[in-house]
């Protein structure tokens, strides 16, 4: 039976079609006319429609990838709505399925919904009715569909020598570089701001190379006071200076044969930067108390916050240490540069969290994945690896709607600062930092240009050819 006149056709009663995709529906019923005139009002209201005579021919397009929702007639010829709903749930127990029924199937019906169907409407139904229990159950069908793709991208992250997780441009350089310099016995200086994973690049760039069998030592320079990091790095012999009651070995000489690893190398005393200076152009060491010199096997990746080749830093960092250090430079994009990135992140990590804990990836609610896209994450990866541990525990509120909705809408000089530093990337990127190039495409003078650099946070060095 067609939709009857008593509601208006206008729009739904709710705002349940004001989706961010497009609500789709199989419509299955034996009557034409109704088929027909059903069809004509859903796709009139932004719903993409296959319409079948029977279930038989709808069967095909029912897979567990189906990213819709079934409408079917319990009566019909061939094979009825009953046998249609018994398949659909061994192909997909999670597919909506809708029931249109006589008021003499409803006992039946209601038996269906209790044995998993998404909902029926007893003939005559209003049309509104049937577009808004589609648009609903359509919503769950996505959000079913998207958790899916969740968990599949965070227990089958790509097995790759390189453990990082992305497929910018940026990423795929990076794994890129760590490979080609993998073997090669020179000093690594990594850049990036708190949480980008910088420890991650060195331990990559260990277990890539010859040294993967001896130690990887890992010191970080901004938490050791001063009065023991010079002990802690060059090591001391017994009775060199107060309370030294014996013997210690060195962090940089027990790296020896392997990596050392300098975290937070900004915030090394100058003293001791004079002193590392020397163990790195000599590859020897000297102990405290001792003048025996000790040759050294190593390979060394500092990584800094600061941009230590900035002039501001040149009162608290050495240039000469430096340049010495600066052989291999290596930055790490922040989230907000790499967007592209950060669902499959957030999958690996709510995986990696579901299994620390022993709990099950939650549904996420839309507004929870709106925050995941939209934040800007100034704690980086490391950020979102919390935010994602946090979700699994189940102890996160959901984003307040109006900060979601905020969030969502920046505003219109927001929009357009992050459309021309896309351009300028995407310039960038095609050019592989030819300056030249990227200034006739962008068509804007070389001071207006750097000074758009400088602005937008981006370093022009990260796209020249590897």
């Amino acid at each position: 039976m067609a939709p009857t006149p008593e509601r208006p056709l206008s729009a739904p009663a709710d705002d349940s079609l004001r989706q961010p995709f497009r609500p789709h529906a199989v419509f299955i019923d034996d009557d034409e006319e109704l088929r027909r005139a059903n069809a004509q009002t859903l796709k009139l209201h932004g719903i993409s429609v296959d319409a079948h005579a029977s279930a038989r021919s709808a069967l095909p397009a029912l897979t567990r990838e189906f990213d819709g929702v079934v409408v079917s007639d319990i009566r019909m010829p061939d094979m009825d709505g009953l046998q249609l709903f018994r398949r659909v749930r061994d192909i997909d127990p999670d597919i909506p399925v809708i029931f249109i029924t006589g008021h003499g199937d409803i006992a039946t019906a209601v038996q269906c919904m209790r044995d998993g169907a998404y909902d029926f409407l007893a003939k005559p139904y209003a049309a509104d009715r049937l577009i808004t229990a589609i648009a609903h159950a359509a919503e769950k069908r996505h959000l079913v569909q998207e958790n899916r793709r969740l968990r599949e991208a965070a227990f089958a992250v790509e097995a790759d020598e390189v453990p990082f997780i992305g497929t910018t441009p940026a990423m795929q350089r990076i794994k890129q570089t760590l490979r080609h310099i993998a073997d090669a016995d020179v000093d690594v200086l990594v850049e990036g701001e708190t949480g980008t994973g910088k420890e991650v690049v060195a331990t990559a760039l260990h277990r890539l190379s010859r040294r993967r069998d001896r130690p990887l030592v890992a010191i970080n320079c901004g938490a050791l006071p001063e009065s023991v990091i010079e002990s802690e790095l060059f090591g001391h012999e017994a009775g060199a200076f107060t309370g030294a009651q014996k013997k210690r070995i060195g962090r940089i000489e027990h790296a020896s044969g392997g990596t050392l690893f300098l975290d937070e190398i900004e915030s090394m005393p100058l003293a001791v930067q004079v002193k590392l200076l020397r163990v790195l152009e000599s590859r020897q060491i000297t102990p405290l108390g001792s003048n025996d010199v000790r040759n050294l096997d190593l390979r060394v990746v500092a990584a800094t916050k600061e941009d230590l080749g900035s002039p501001a830093i040149r009162a608290k960092f050495r240039e000469d240490l430096f340049y010495r250090l600066n052989v291999v430079t290596i930055r790490i994009p922040p989230l907000r540069e790499r967007r592209e990135d950060i669902p499959l992140l957030f999958a690996h990590y709510l995986g990696h969290a579901s299994r620390r804990f022993q709990r099950d990836i939650p549904e996420m609610p839309a507004s929870i994945k709106q925050h995941v896209m939209t934040h800007d994450w100034p704690g980086n990866v490391r950020e979102l690896a919390h935010f994602a541990e946090r979700v699994v525990l189940g102890v996160l509120n959901a984003p307040a709607p109006e900060a979601a909705a905020a969030a969502a809408a920046p505003s219109l000089p927001e929009r357009m600062e992050r459309v021309e530093a896309q351009h300028i990337r995407e310039a960038h990127e095609a050019h592989q930092g030819d300056i030249k190039a990227t200034l006739e495409t962008l068509g804007i003078p070389r001071k207006t240009f750097y000074d758009k650099l400088q602005r937008h946070g981006i370093d022009r060095q990260q796209y020249l050819p590897q």
